[in-house]
């Protein structure tokens, strides 16, 4: 991946209300995780506190693009590849355990002593039991459209179409599969997500940027999103839990049920988005994110 990766990235993000002053792309960083396996994140630099963003299944560090390029000028960000995502190692071992143990191996490569975690669904659960783990390492948490309470099966339609379409076929063949799923979807925008989502062989093989050689344990990541109330009983550092305005996995009332948990949380609901928060309104999670850490610095 170059730069060329990011060179639509600047007329979308304004497209979508991001506000920026400096549009270069990422650094690539290798960074050491758990029992020696190597890690990918990129670092978009920018001033103020350090932020650690930890994706959702089947995501990538990409998907914070938009938002990590918006918060340049107020705090230093840095999107991690979870293990067997994007450009990080794949393993024998996805549990919500060998996350968190990755989390504190990057915090201490990143030599931040503290940092504040923001994790989307899936990297929200390892992001709040690390903080359950480690929690004077954590300047404050948000977990973004996940919780107890979360109701996957509303996810379904989204698997469905991870389990039925072959990347072999390539990213526009991808793309075209997805405006059929919504037909009303930004093709550019599409492209972008879909172009983040896929790596192309030595060989010329398109394949999926996420170790698929063994299906989700859902019972596993129901079991650890309930327990995420364990991160309110020892956490006294601020708690953030925002979910989309439409998203059908994470409702008002678990998110505020949630919230109401921690000695200091809040939560908030980013309009005009569904689960995928930090894609489908970027601009509406920045402005709830820089709130939050204002009042809370």
């Amino acid at each position: 991946m170059d730069a060329g990766e990011f060179a639509a990235l600047p007329a979308l993000a304004r497209r979508l209300g991001v506000r920026f002053d400096d549009a270069t792309p990422p650094r690539h960083l290798a960074l050491p995780g758990a029992g020696g396996i190597s890690l990918h994140a990129f670092d978009w630099g920018g001033d103020g506190a350090p932020v650690l963003f930890l994706h959702g299944g089947r995501l990538t560090a990409r998907t914070w693009d938009y938002v990590c390029l918006g918060l340049r000028g107020c705090v230093h960000s840095v999107a991690l590849d979870l293990r067997g995502h994007g450009d990080s190692g794949w393993s024998d071992d996805y549990g919500i355990d060998a996350h968190v143990a990755d989390i504190g191996a990057v915090l201490d490569a990143l030599a931040w002593p503290k940092a504040h975690l923001v994790g989307m669904s899936l990297g929200g659960m390892a992001a709040a039991h690390y903080a359950v783990s480690a929690p004077q390492r954590v300047a404050s948490l948000t977990t973004v459209d996940v919780g107890p309470g979360i109701v996957f099966e509303s996810t379904a339609r989204v698997r469905e179409f991870f389990g039925k379409i072959k990347p072999s076929a390539g990213p526009e063949a991808i793309v075209d599969a997805a405006m059929q799923m919504s037909a009303a979807g930004d093709r550019e925008r599409i492209a972008y997500r879909m172009a983040a989502l896929m790596r192309r062989s030595a060989s010329g093989v398109w394949a999926w940027a996420h170790d698929s050689r063994r299906p989700v344990d859902f019972a596993e990541l129901l079991a650890k999103a309930e327990t995420m109330t364990e991160a309110a009983e020892l956490l006294a550092a601020p708690c953030l839990v925002i979910r989309g305005g439409r998203s059908q996995v994470f409702s008002d009332e678990v998110a505020a049920r949630f919230a109401a948990r921690f000695a200091d949380g809040e939560w908030a609901a980013v309009p005009d988005a569904g689960h995928l928060v930090q894609e489908d309104n970027p601009a509406g999670l920045i402005d709830v994110l820089t709130e939050f850490w204002s009042r809370e610095s």
